[in-house]
């Protein structure tokens, strides 16, 4: 069976789990866009998801304005749409919060993580094909959490119970991707996926990472492209 479709069988039985879960204030609304953003994730999975791969970079969960309109890993629009050459319908979630609307690749927002991972990566790799033959890029969890004003929640900030529940599905679902793509290491964006690959697999692959491309991250708005090659150089990778 191709790697995409052990990931998207992966998927589905995640989301089965995923959809029993209940969250408790300040969590008013949840999203997953493994379910209403399909297509393009699917197609982003049947294009660029094989095996093997020297590295998965993983991320946390997506952002409003990537993945959560997009269905891409730090799917900023153009990025996935012209370098990727990913571009599908994207229905709605069924509880859409008014302050943060699912317009799919119509959406004008701009998810700056992901303008800056993709950014980096199409610099190094102008061909997306290049970049993917050795890398792939997905998300450890796969929900969006928000409070009633819009505000975006982490999975770090849940509360310890849903966090354990989350996190026991999100694990099992990492440990299919990576038993999918057989990559050699792990990269975790950011000091949260490393420590989630850390806890799932311990010592059985190489686990670093590089910083976080958050705006939230003071560091990470002084050149985050270098910082990045630099630690990916550091963790034993060259890039580009």
């Amino acid at each position: 069976m191709a790697a995409s479709d052990r990931i998207i069988h992966a998927e589905t039985r995640a989301c089965t789990a995923l959809r029993a879960l209940r969250f408790s204030e300040p969590v008013t609304h949840v999203y997953n866009p493994l379910e209403y953003a399909e297509k393009p994730h699917r197609r982003y999975l049947r294009r660029f998801a094989g095996a093997p791969r020297e590295a998965l970079l993983l991320g946390m969960n997506p952002g409003p304005f990537g993945m959560a309109q997009t269905g891409v890993p730090f799917g900023e629009i153009a990025a996935v749409r012209d370098w990727m050459g990913v571009h599908e319908a994207v229905a709605k979630p069924l509880n859409e919060h008014p302050k943060r609307p699912i317009d799919g690749f119509e959406c004008k927002r701009t998810e700056v993580s992901g303008q800056r991972l993709w950014g980096w990566a199409s610099t190094a790799y102008p061909n997306a094909d290049d970049f993917f033959s050795r890398f792939f890029v997905h998300n450890y969890c796969p929900l969006v959490f928000m409070a009633d004003s819009g505000r975006n929640i982490t999975p770090d900030k849940l509360s310890a119970p849903e966090r354990e529940s989350l996190f026991a599905i999100c694990d099992t679902l990492l440990a299919s991707i990576v038993d999918a793509i057989r990559p050699q290491g792990i990269i975790g964006v950011g000091a949260f996926a490393e420590q989630c690959a850390k806890r799932v697999f311990g010592n059985r692959y190489p686990i670093g990472r590089i910083p976080h491309p958050s705006p939230a991250s003071p560091s990470a708005n002084k050149d985050w492209a270098a910082m990045a090659t630099r630690a990916m150089r550091e963790i034993g990778y060259t890039f580009g």
